[in-house]
């Protein structure tokens, strides 16, 4: 491996999240929805239904507000190049437990 060339790491999150305040969840990621610097016209519904929509999907509101910049934005030396991230309602899904050695 060259100095200059990066090392690519797979890091794979779950979280459990519990949800006290259901209205200040999906009006905080209806507004990250309306802050984001999206081109309406573009896309196929509007940003009014776009916000139903999200206010309307309490999993989707959650799964909207990971930031990975957040999460590791300031670490040096390490940039988020992309990634998955998803929510459900309900228990941990059994396609995805942890402490189970190293996916193959």
């Amino acid at each position: 491996m060259k100095d200059s060339e990066p090392v690519i790491v797979q890091l794979y999150c779950r979280f459990e999240v519990a949800v006290e305040d259901l209205n200040a969840v999906l009006n905080h990621a209806a507004q990250g929805l309306r802050d984001a610097e999206i081109d309406w016209s573009n896309e196929s519904n509007t940003l009014d239904e776009a916000v139903k929509e999200m206010k309307s999907d309490l999993a989707e509101s959650v799964a909207s507000l990971v930031d990975f910049d957040r999460v590791l934005g300031e670490l040096p030396g390490l940039e988020v190049r992309r990634g998955r991230y998803w929510a459900e309602a309900g228990p941990p899904s059994e396609r995805f437990q942890p402490g189970f050695g190293v996916p193959q």
